[in-house]
């Protein structure tokens, strides 16, 4: 979510409660009509506002990377399915099933932008742990997949990534294509982008959140 959405929802926040706070205690000319647009208006600010804050308590942020565990589990509430609207807007799925991150930040707290290059670095072993497949998806500023002359829109552990000689895996993700390394490359554009790192049939680890999903960490001298 970005600093200037949350900027946004205390505005309205701020405003409602200067709106109520102007009702009870100032001596206002209220008709049926201005009461029933008022509450109108402050109700729907108020739902906005209270999904955001829920939005922020549940969702769990590691490394840049964002998720709301078991967003989809029998029992959550519309609340739980409103914050995930607002913060999350992925597929909803128990989390046996699959569990989802997004990033739109590397492991700093910059913007992931195609002007730079990235390294997602995981360690021998370090691998999503799952019972079906994971993959990591590229998508541009609008959450669109990004044309590119490879027509690879993502990767994972069925799309032929070479791992290191100790058994490391890095996925190179820039807008141009890494030099001896394009087998782990992921096509950036050339603006801002979000990352979606997707678990299926996930493991304990992930389950009970001992699993770390690494940084995207910026390669230093990669500027462009």
């Amino acid at each position: 979510m970005s600093r200037t959405y949350a900027y946004f929802a205390g505005l309205v926040g701020t405003v409602c409660v200067a709106f109520i706070l102007a009702m009870l205690f100032l001596p206002l000319t209220r008709t049926i009509r201005s009461d029933v647009l008022q509450g109108f208006l402050i109700g729907f600010g108020l739902a906005f506002v209270t999904a955001q804050v829920y939005a922020r308590i549940k969702a769990v942020r590691i490394n840049g990377w964002t998720t709301l565990p078991r967003l989809g589990n029998p029992g959550n509430g519309m609340l739980m399915r409103a914050a995930c609207a607002q913060l999350f807007p992925g597929p909803v799925n128990a989390a046996e099933e699959a569990v989802y991150w997004w990033a739109n930040s590397d492991g700093a707290g910059a913007a992931l932008t195609g002007q730079q290059e990235y390294v997602l670095h995981f360690p021998a072993g370090g691998l999503p742990p799952n019972n079906a497949f994971w993959s990591l998806t590229m998508g541009d500023a609008g959450n669109r997949f990004v044309a590119n002359s490879l027509r690879r829109y993502s990767v994972g552990d069925r799309s032929g990534l070479v791992p290191n000689p100790d058994g490391s895996v890095d996925v190179h993700i820039q807008n141009e294509p890494p030099a001896g390394r394009e087998s782990n490359w992921l096509p950036a554009p050339s603006g801002k982008f979000i990352l979606w790192l997707r678990v299926y049939q996930p493991r304990a680890a992930i389950l009970d959140g001992s699993y770390r999903v690494p940084p995207v960490a910026r390669v230093e001298g990669g500027q462009r």
